[in-house]
Order: C-alpha cells, then structure tokens, then sequence
C-alpha cells in the first residue's frame, strides 16, 4: 500500500498542472475530519442522501428487485463509516431478507469502526469487511455467482472524469451477472450557491481535510511539507456542473519528498487538484453508461431535489 501510494504521488506531482489524488484523505485523521464534514450545515449531500435511505428505503429495496426468498450479496464499494447503509440494512432484516452485506473501503479503520458498530446495532446481519481495491475484491466475489446488488453512494462518481466514469462503470459491469444490480448515488447540478460552501465551510473543516493530505505525505513519505504555506480553495463551474477542489501554494518554495528521492518547486499561487466532484443530470447519466452493459431502471431524489440515486441493471 505505501509503494502505491508513494508511485500516486509522484505521479501527480510530475504532472503539469500538479495533482494529488483525493482517495489519499482518509487516514485515521481523515475519516474523523470526512465525518465532521458530513455533519457540517453546509453540506448537504450526505442529508439528502440519507433522506433518500430514511424515508424511501422501500423505494430502493423494490428498485433493486431483489426476491425475499432468496439470497443475495449486498457489496458496498467505499463503504466509510455506513451512516446511509445502515437504513437499508435495518428495512431488509426488518422484512428478512437473506444476504451478506460486504463493505468495501480502502480504510482498514474505516472498516473495523463499521464492523463494530453493525454488530451492536444489527447482530443478525451477516457482515463481511473486505479492505482493498474495489475491483481486486469484486474479483474475488464473483466466482460466487450469487445475485450481486453494489452499492456505490455518496457521488463518489463524480470524482472521475465523465470518460473515466464511463471506463469504470464498464469495468463493474465485468465483474458483474445479468441481472445484477448497481444503485449509484449522485449529486445534481444546482447553483453555486448551494454548491460551493459544501465544499468551504465557515468552520475550515474541509481545508484542514484538504491540508491532511500533505500532513500524511509528510508521515508515510517523508516530506517536508509546510502547511501554514498552502490553502484550500475549492472552485465550481455551474454551467458544467464540476466542482473542484485545489490546494494552493501561498508562496514559492521547495519541498523535499524523502521516499520519492526528489524535491519539487511551488510557486505562489500555484493550484495541485485534490478533487473534482462531479454534478449530474439524467442526459449526463445516460451518456456515461452508453458503453457500458447497464441499463438505467429507476430515479429516486430526496425531498429537495437535490440528490439522486439510480438503479441500473446488467444486461
């Protein structure tokens, strides 16, 4: 993991324009900061997801089409600490449904919280970590060739380009039967007003999970970061619906990464992406699993409008 995180670096830092990848904020610190985030008044993405999964729970178990009588496997792809999940899970042992649910992240931490946390509240569901990349663990779980139902929320898709998107959702389709079932949480397209303070809080939360990425290259890889030297500045294009995320030099300076054997120069104002997020609609939804083996069955939006999950089949 650490050869891996350290070639991800240096490839974004070789970069023009410099990037670093936004998988890389959770830590320990990270986690505790992302679950901060989410509680915070300006965003709205987890409330209205969640809405989604409080009061249309029975919405997405008919969506999915899962059969009472039957087992299924239910993967979560980046699963966190299953805030939303826990919804849906409490409805299908509530109705019993018969299915393990395995949650998926690249957060070992992440996933022991999880654990504990699902077998105080719901010691009758089967729960089955699986700490790696996404793909390597579906791999591994479908040889079973048992009706598959992947979550992936929180518009995690809205962290790749619409191209990469499109490549990855294909890719999930591989591991995949017919008849299987993604539900994909997304964000819709809205103004900036609403928009632009999820991601610049008045409380700094989100700069300080911004800044921890450095904190953790300096931990893991033995850079010199100076964080007093930078600030995060998140951006979005309400005509394109993408939001981005920058950690931004405040003046020229040097930074030595010791495991990479490098230094790499900064100038002031000098922007390294973080993140992109992603807004959607359903034209752009319908455009990115053209070339995949899905087709989209179902919409479901929280009260406000805000946020959408869709069922897709595998055809």
């Amino acid at each position: 993991m650490i050869n891996t995180f350290k070639s991800d670096v240096q490839e974004g830092l070789d970069a023009s324009p410099k990037t670093l990848p936004s998988k890389y904020f959770y830590d320990k610190k990270g986690d505790a900061l992302f679950v901060e985030i989410m509680n915070l008044p300006e965003y709205y993405l987890t409330r209205s997801e969640l809405d989604i999964f409080k009061n249309k729970t029975q919405d997405l178990i008919d969506g999915v089409d899962i059969k009472l009588n039957s087992y299924f496997e239910l993967i979560e792809l980046g699963a966190g600490d299953g805030l939303k999940t826990k919804e849906l899970l409490k409805e299908l042992d509530a109705q019993n449904f018969k299915f393990d649910y395995f949650p998926i992240d690249i957060s070992s931490n992440a996933l022991e919280l999880l654990q504990k946390d699902l077998n105080t509240e719901l010691p009758n569901v089967s729960v089955r970590p699986q700490q790696g990349d996404y793909f390597k663990v579906l791999d591994s779980l479908k040889r079973s060739n048992k009706p598959k139902v992947i979550l992936f929320l929180g518009s995690n898709i809205g962290n790749m380009t619409d191209e990469i998107a499109s490549q990855f959702i294909y890719n999930l389709g591989s591991n995949l039967n017919a008849g299987d079932k993604l539900l994909l949480g997304v964000d819709l397209i809205k103004a900036k007003e609403i928009v632009l303070p999820a991601y610049n809080d008045s409380r700094g939360v989100t700069a300080a999970f911004n800044l921890n990425l450095m904190t953790r290259i300096n931990n893991e890889l033995g850079a010199n970061f100076n964080i007093n030297n930078f600030k995060h500045q998140p951006e979005y294009n309400e005509k394109d619906g993408v939001a981005k995320s920058f950690i931004v030099s405040t003046v020229n300076q040097t930074v030595e990464i010791k495991s990479i054997g490098k230094s790499y120069q900064f100038l002031a104002g000098e922007k390294i992406r973080t993140e992109i997020s992603r807004k959607y609609n359903d034209v752009l939804i319908e455009k990115i699993i053209d070339n995949t083996d899905f087709t989209l069955e179902t919409k479901i939006m929280d009260s406000k409008e805000y946020f959408a999950d869709y069922i897709l089949t595998r055809h």
